[in-house]
């Protein structure tokens, strides 16, 4: 179950009632005329299934509300009433299937935004990760996939193809690649330092490292693994089960694959290097490849068993 905070004016309460009304699987409504000071207005609050939830918030949209208003929508955790019950019955379809656009659209902005922190989290992924590629330390290859910051961004590319969102897909570009240029660049800087106090070295690099030198060897497995991390964290993404999302940042190179290139930038050794950008161009597309079409079979599924719901007797 979702609920739904609203701050409505007060001229368009009772359309936007009547609006939740309608709904199938809304419940404990509630109507508090004249509370709101900022913006002035009404609040309203009601439960909704999660199946129901994307209708009813374009609906509310279509009222303006989120301009003259507000639209506040939280999870619930757990809620023992015989109505929600029933409410979720009557909703059409089932609640794990349903994919809630406006809180994808909204989450996805947040993740896909080229800020400081985005930039600083990928940047000490990076570094953490050219410390396990010299090293060969795939306990630190782990840490830096599970640090990077980079799903946000191509969640953010797919979402943006399939809703047909063009900023957000240009907002997504200019996160990913802008982040990866600064993180490659500091990190070979962070590779030359090391060098010169002695903690890196050319031959380091260059010597057999079993642990990591899938890394700037790319294959096929390389984009098979990246399409199913892509379905994974897409569908974590859209079912609010965020804990998949550790799973999916450690099954990638991305990360990797960058400070692995960065670093043999800095030692001159071109095949490493651009064996690594194979690497992480492979990762990059197989996830956004992934994701747009599950986002796409997910819409198509959805619609389908919504539409069987509806008509049934």
């Amino acid at each position: 179950m979702l609920h739904l905070r609203l701050i409505v004016p007060a001229d368009r309460t009772d359309e936007v009632v009547r609006t939740v009304e309608k709904t199938v699987g809304t419940t404990h409504l509630v109507v508090l005329p004249g509370v709101a000071r900022v913006p002035a207005g009404d609040v309203v609050l009601v439960d909704v299934a999660r199946e129901a939830g994307d209708t009813l918030l374009g609906e509310l949209r279509a009222l303006g509300l989120d301009a003259d208003g507000s639209i506040a929508v939280e999870n619930i955790d757990l809620s023992l009433s015989r109505r929600a019950e029933e409410a979720e019955e009557e909703a059409p379809g089932e609640g794990a299937d349903a994919v809630l656009w406006e809180h994808l659209t909204e989450a996805t902005h947040e993740e896909s935004t080229l800020s400081v922190t985005f930039l600083a989290f990928l940047v000490l992924a990076t570094m953490i990760a050219a410390c396990g590629v010299v090293l060969d330390n795939a306990i630190l290859i782990v840490g830096a996939m599970a640090v990077g910051p980079e799903f946000g961004p191509l969640a953010g590319i797919s979402t943006a193809l399939v809703q047909r969102a063009p900023r957000l897909a240009a907002r997504s570009l200019i996160a990913l690649v802008a982040g990866f240029v600064v993180a490659m660049a500091l990190t070979t800087g962070f590779g030359v330092l090391m060098d010169a106090f002695g903690l890196f070295h050319k031959d380091m690099l260059e010597r057999a490292r079993p642990n990591t030198d899938f890394i700037w060897k790319p294959d096929m497995f390389s984009f098979v693994v990246a399409l199913l991390a892509g379905v994974a964290g897409t569908l974590s993404l859209t079912s609010a089960k965020s804990g998949a999302l550790v799973g999916v940042a450690i099954s990638v190179t991305t990360v990797p694959a960058a400070a692995n290139a960065a670093v043999a930038l800095g030692y001159g050794d071109i095949d490493q290097m651009w064996g690594s950008t194979e690497q992480l161009l492979l990762n990059l597309a197989g996830i956004v490849v992934a994701g747009t079409l599950t986002l796409l079979l997910q819409k198509f599924l959805w619609a389908r068993q919504r539409g069987r719901a509806l008509r049934r007797p």
